[in-house]
């Protein structure tokens, strides 16, 4: 094989790095992939840290150990975050969005791919110290956000299903007072999804009195499984007291107007916090 320059070696390992979140790569690993010393590829990483860092590309970290080498993180900085949330909240609060049923609609926002990712990177940031397993979350419309937020994390993500599918094989169902209608509804989870023991971060796309996540946290509680932490895209401010503490959320409603078919939605206070915190 033909020597490999310095340049070469950077633009690949970076997008290895990048393609797979949260997974530790060996420097044997690139030592045998590009045929240098461990010292040379040190210093192409300690490069590459520097360029992440300053252009807010990320985390590059060293992991020391025998199981050690480097992993690459996407995890914004906290006034990117910020204003990654405000956009979207701007987008989300346009005239028209509130549905006749009261209902908010942001299928087309799940659909964009770039700005699902980028909230998938902002919850993924607030959750590796958890060191979560897996990611689970509820069909259908949190599944994008969950993908994202999984796919940043490097772990897989489950789907509870609102009943059990034959090509799922046996499944756990659980019944769950609904949030948003008060009434009793069932989900379910294939036996074989996950492990007792395993670690649990769930994800939804919104959250009113906090029924469905509760019953999720519920079910990994039949699976003898650990929450880590739970997020959700949007939250609304009303009711104070929801069925489940310590939820996290991108953005929360304010106030809906039905008959001019407007919603007020803002970031959540701990991104402006922490982007204030930042600045100073």
């Amino acid at each position: 094989m033909d020597r490999i320059r310095r340049n070469e070696r950077l633009a690949a390992m970076s997008r290895i790095l990048v393609e797979s979140p949260n997974k530790i790569f060996t420097l044997g690993t690139f030592c045998e992939m590009f045929g240098a010393a461990k010292s040379t590829l040190s210093e192409d990483i300690d490069i590459l840290r520097g360029v992440f860092s300053q252009f807010n590309l990320g985390q590059l970290d060293t992991v020391t150990g025998a199981a050690g080498g480097v992993r690459y993180r996407p995890i914004p900085s906290a006034e990117d975050a910020y204003r990654c949330v405000k956009d979207l909240s701007r987008m989300l609060s346009s005239p028209g969005r509130l549905l006749p049923s009261g209902f908010l609609y942001m299928a087309d926002v799940l659909a964009m791919p770039d700005i699902v990712a980028r909230m998938g990177a902002i919850i993924a940031s607030q959750f590796y110290r958890a060191e979560p397993d897996f990611v689970l979350t509820m069909e259908t419309k949190g599944i994008p956000i969950a993908m994202m937020t999984a796919k940043a994390l490097g772990v897989p993500l489950v789907i509870v299903r609102r009943d059990s599918k034959v090509y799922e094989g046996p499944a756990v169902n659980i019944n769950y007072l609904s949030g948003s209608g008060g009434k009793v509804e069932t989900m379910s989870l294939s036996r074989r999804a996950v492990k007792e023991g395993q670690r649990a971060l769930i994800v939804d796309d919104f959250m009113r009195a906090g029924g469905t996540a509760r019953g999720m946290v519920d079910m990994m509680r039949e699976f003898a499984v650990t929450v880590v932490g739970v997020c959700v895209m949007i939250s609304t401010q009303e009711p104070v007291k929801k069925r489940l503490d310590g939820v996290r959320s991108l953005l929360v409603i304010e106030n809906t107007d039905e008959n001019t078919s407007s919603v007020n939605i803002h970031p959540a206070s701990w991104l402006q916090v922490a982007a204030e915190k930042a600045r100073t």
